[in-house]
């Protein structure tokens, strides 16, 4: 087995779901990491973001150090739950190796070790950030801008790692997840008349919801579709013979660029104006994460579409409907494209694989970039 490949086999043996799914973390992977920099003569730091869980960052000098491109990617996986084949056991099997991370995204993330290792004096500094809780919260990849910022250290670029089919992506999806939850009158279900039924006012705001998505469905941007909202979970009722006092859904909308968690909330505000005030409360987001778009004729895209095209793979910018670290670096002012081996349908799945040649191409990519950009 090549290095590369023996790499990223190694990266999926170590355990790192993430805690909020009933993991141990990413330590593992960070731990192997920091060994491969050390192993390699990389520059390294590991900075604690959360109890337990650290960054890892690597470095290597450029010929102008006042300028600096990163390469970031993500350690920690999603859980195990309804996998149909060992999880933390490798397999090559017909040119694809499977395992759980396999594809989101440690293949990305051996791609970018191996291609700080391969790289002798860039034309600027390249920056390996591997980061945690992308599969969560984000906290790693905010980490790791604290952490930039605190050295004085300003980005020009940057690639994240994900699963593209090795499109390069300028442009994704946000996401805005919050709660809508109905309040009732508690009483006896042999006489529901006294009370007022929380699931049932919910059944009606669910109608009044899926009337407005499917309007929603006309609203479209041309790189990534359609806006998109998927009412995921909902909760109601503490015993059969009681009239249920309060009914609580989850929704995820998959926002637009150029929409905000502002103007979204607001139009569901609008949509859920006829229920009363305190039959129908609209909680504040639990998570939002606005959508990104950097230009077609950025330095950064006009890179990485170059590199492709002397690759002879396709070159042409596209968009993606999942999110990721991304967002975050582009909106600190860094313009960040996405890229990397497999295919976002294999990501989270029960037989998560990649294909190696993937993987080989994707290695490939990310050291022609750090050799190109700012040449």
């Amino acid at each position: 087995m090549e290095p590369l490949i023996e790499t990223l086999s190694e990266l999926i043996s170590i355990n790192s779901i993430n805690p909020e799914w009933g993991g141990p973390g990413e330590s593992g992977v960070a731990d192997f990491v920091e060994t491969f920099l050390e192993n390699a003569e990389i520059e390294s730091w590991r900075e604690e973001v959360l109890p337990g869980r650290s960054n890892v960052m690597g470095r290597i000098a450029g010929k102008d150090s006042n300028r600096a491109v990163l390469l970031e990617a993500h350690m920690d996986t999603v859980s195990v739950a309804g996998m149909t084949i060992p999880p933390f056991s490798p397999e090559v099997l017909d040119g694809k190796l499977y395992g759980r991370g396999s594809c989101d995204t440690k293949a990305g993330l051996a791609g970018m070790m191996h291609a700080l290792a391969a790289v002798e004096k860039p034309p600027c500094d390249v920056y390996l950030l591997a980061v945690i809780d992308e599969e969560h919260a984000f906290r790693g990849v905010l980490g790791a801008l604290d952490w930039l910022e605190k050295r004085g250290v300003k980005a020009e670029a940057a690639i994240v790692a994900e699963p593209t089919e090795l499109k390069v992506i300028r442009c994704n999806k946000g996401v805005l997840r919050w709660q809508i939850e109905t309040r009732g009158i508690v009483a006896h279900s042999s006489k529901p008349h006294l009370g007022r039924n929380a699931i049932a006012t919910m059944a009606r705001v669910i109608v009044e919801l899926e009337k407005f998505h499917e309007v929603l469905a006309d609203r479209t941007h041309p790189l990534v579709g359609a806006a998109t909202c998927n009412i995921g979970l909902i909760k109601g009722g503490a015993q059969v013979n009681f009239v249920p006092e309060e009914c609580v859904i989850t929704l995820d909308r998959r926002m637009l660029p150029r929409e905000t968690a502002k103007s979204v909330i607001s139009e569901y505000e609008e949509v859920l104006r006829d229920f009363p005030d305190d039959e129908v409360i609209i909680h504040p987001p639990m998570l939002s994460d606005e959508a990104m778009e950097i230009a077609a004729d950025s330095p950064v895209t006009l890179c990485a579409s170059s590199v492709l095209s002397a690759m002879g793979l396709d070159a042409e910018p596209r968009g993606v409907p999942f999110g990721c670290d991304c967002t975050k670096l582009s909106r600190a002012g860094i313009p960040s494209l996405i890229f990397g081996p497999g295919s976002i349908d294999q990501a989270h799945t029960a037989a998560e694989f990649v294909d190696i040649d993937h993987v080989e191409l994707a290695f490939d990519f990310y050291r022609r970039f750090l050799l190109e950009y700012g040449a």
